[in-house]
């Protein structure tokens, strides 16, 4: 496949090495030479000099023949405008343009995006979506990712291993004899910064960030069994009050009205802004680094603290002081991959890390074959994949044990209906069945084969 990415910036950046490392033929657009030199010297791409929406610009990059155009530039004029040249000169198949500018998302002007307009396929809006990636991290204390998968019958969640957690040093196989009748496969291990798809006789240790998919019914369960038997937060301190604050506060208010939250926001005027426009959180304005502040905002009695200002170290710090002055929890946004192996060591609970969050959101738009989302779970370690299986493909109609499957991969829940099931050996996929599976980056490229559209299918 063909993709050309406008923008080498961090999110770009990510999404071209994602799918140069899978032999796509990627080319980078950027004005920057310096980010331009990193992707030719680093990665198996083309990149180029110049201003992503200029016609001549994109015929340099190969837009005549190109598959998708992804544009993530910080400037959403240039994408959108991209979106438009690709399509009313090159007739692009598919358009993917990041938004940020709320104004342009509002739902008043959502015709504006239509084909007789602005023709953007897929608009990414990482404010939204990082606000609701966060929201989800609070209704499962104790995890530190949950991603819901198949309408929401199964999830994903992710959970930090501590000393005390009754399943330590148990062989995995044994989990089936002591929860017979909970629906749950270990995909993923982390130990350290070594990436592990587990088998029978592996253990989990403490320390390790574990992944599982269970169903969803299921998740209050084993949670308890891995010694996290925590409530929801009833109450919530946000620090900072950009587009991700605000989202976070109006999802708060909409889906969780029984929350007592509060906000602290430095700017004066915007601070007054937020008053006016959230109904039920009560705005401070103040420095989230002032422990007077913090103090006023009752921190000490919070239960969860999100610290989402657009400064990586005011948030690291800020959630460290909360956690100081007696805080439970804190969940931290994280933009530089630099911190993120040094502060789970520090005493952050939950890492947020908007680039991955934006990089899956546009993975699920790029795999290939009946794919419904795709979920990047950390760097270098691989993808969470929700696929349905067709009537030809090559894991439909035999036993999974006689099913060769490539070296990488871990099957973790079918769904079939309504019912939700671990698979085993003797188990047989039948057409439909929604398949939750995680896959190593090396093994990306022939699970899009298993779940591919074959000429016989039509």
């Amino acid at each position: 496949m063909k993709v050309i990415v406008c923008g080498a910036g961090q999110v770009g950046f990510n999404i071209a090495r994602h799918l140069a490392m899978e032999n796509n033929d990627i080319t980078v657009i950027d004005q920057d030479e310096e980010r331009i030199r990193t992707v030719n010297d680093t990665m198996d791409a083309t990149g180029i000099i110049g201003h992503a929406s200029q016609p001549d610009v994109l015929i340099k990059a190969g837009i005549e023949s190109a598959d998708m155009i992804i544009a993530v530039t910080y400037a959403d004029e240039v994408n959108m405008v991209a979106c438009q040249v690709a399509h009313s000169l090159f007739d692009v198949p598919m358009k993917i343009a990041r938004i940020r500018q709320q104004s342009y998302l509002d739902p008043s002007w959502a015709n504006l995006f239509s084909r007789d307009h602005l023709p953007i396929d897929v608009i990414i809006s990482p404010e939204r979506e990082v606000a609701r990636a966060v929201s989800r991290r609070l209704e499962v204390p104790g995890a530190f990712e949950i991603i819901p998968l198949a309408e929401d019958r199964v999830k994903l969640i992710g959970v930090r291993c501590k000393e005390n957690c009754p399943l330590i040093n148990t062989p995995l196989r044994q989990l089936t004899k002591l929860f017979p009748d909970l629906n749950i496969v270990i995909t993923g291990i982390m130990r350290g910064n070594t990436s592990i798809v587990p088998n029978g006789d592996d253990q989990m240790l403490a320390g390790d960030e574990v992944y599982f998919v269970v169903d969803s019914s299921q998740v209050g369960r084993i949670m308890t069994a891995f010694g996290e038997d925590h409530s929801e937060a009833r109450r919530l301190v946000i620090f900072g009050g950009g587009n991700i604050g605000l989202f976070l506060a109006k999802e708060i208010e909409q889906n969780y009205p029984w929350v007592n939250a509060k906000l602290i926001e430095h700017n004066k005027e915007r601070a007054q802004k937020l008053a006016s426009t959230l109904n039920n959180t009560i705005v401070l304005n103040g420095s989230v680094l002032d422990p007077e502040i913090q103090e006023e905002a009752n921190v000490t009695l919070t239960e969860t603290v999100v610290a989402v200002t657009d400064d990586d170290e005011t948030n690291i710090l800020s959630s460290l002081l909360a956690k100081r002055n007696g805080c439970q929890r804190v969940i931290t946004l994280v933009n530089q991959p630099v911190y993120e192996p040094l502060i789970a060591s520090l005493g952050v609970d939950v890492v947020v890390n908007p680039r991955h969050i934006t990089v899956s959101t546009i993975l699920q738009h790029v795999r290939r074959g009946r794919i419904h989302s795709v979920h990047t779970l950390r760097e270098g370690f691989g993808e969470l994949i929700e696929a349905e299986a067709l009537e030809t493909s090559e894991l439909v109609g035999k036993p999974l044990r006689d099913i060769k499957m490539p070296a990488g991969v871990m099957l973790g829940t079918v769904v079939r209906g309504e019912e939700v099931f671990a698979p085993h050996g003797d188990t047989i996929i039948q057409a439909k069945d929604r398949i939750i599976l995680f896959a190593e980056p090396k093994a990306i490229r022939k699970v899009e084969k298993m779940f591919a559209v074959q000429l016989e299918y039509f």
